[in-house]
């Protein structure tokens, strides 16, 4: 699999291999390659303002799991499935909420959405349908909240989705499916959606 690093294309199995041979320091690639995508995951999943140490962590179990990691697979769905059991851990060991405010900081730290030449009525907008967005996607259970956040606030395809989250592609489909009906309903300007999709 080849991924996008900056202007430039990484072919994560030559450097998975390389790491593999003893060029432990080709390791920076993929961890220049996936850093951005990892740290919004972490945000998106709760991890709030720990959201860089999560990433760290991840990064370190990716690498001590590479042995582990099989051919031919993507690594970047490999390693958000492992950055969502740490920011569920991290979630965890806060013995305390995360609140909205907090996680709707982290994300909007991790990679601005919003470009700084952006008019700022418009960049306003922007935030607080963001906002109210995420207050939504709170109130999913988290196996919804889950297949929504990677496939579209990480725009993460179907196929990689499912590696991520350890399901069957028809599961990913019915699940992201209920949820987006769901969050339809929970959004105040969603009306009714073609083929009477705002029921069910």
């Amino acid at each position: 699999m080849r991924t996008r690093e900056g202007g430039r294309t990484v072919d994560e199995a030559a450097v998975i291999a390389r790491v593999r041979a003893g060029e432990t320091e080709a390791y920076a690639e993929l961890v220049r390659a996936h850093t951005g995508l990892a740290l919004r995951a972490a945000a998106a999943l709760g991890a709030g303002a720990d959201a860089e140490d999560v990433v760290q962590q991840a990064f370190v179990k990716a690498y001590c799991a590479l042995g582990r990691f099989k051919d031919g697979m993507a690594f970047k769905p490999w390693l958000l499935a492992i950055v969502a059991n740490e920011a569920r851990n991290s979630v965890r060991t806060a013995a305390r909420q995360r609140t909205l405010a907090g996680r709707e900081a982290a994300f909007a730290e991790a990679e601005p959405l919003i470009p700084e030449s952006a008019d700022p009525a418009v960049a306003t907008l922007r935030s607080e349908r963001r906002a109210v967005l995420l207050a939504a996607l709170e109130k999913l259970s988290e196996e919804h909240r889950l297949v929504v956040t990677y496939r579209y606030l990480l725009e993460m395809d179907e196929p990689e989705t499912a590696q991520a989250l350890g399901w069957p592609r028809g599961t990913v489909k019915s699940r992201l499916n209920r949820a987006l009906r769901k969050l339809a309903r929970l959004l105040p300007d969603a009306g009714p959606r073609e083929g009477g999709e705002e029921r069910g």
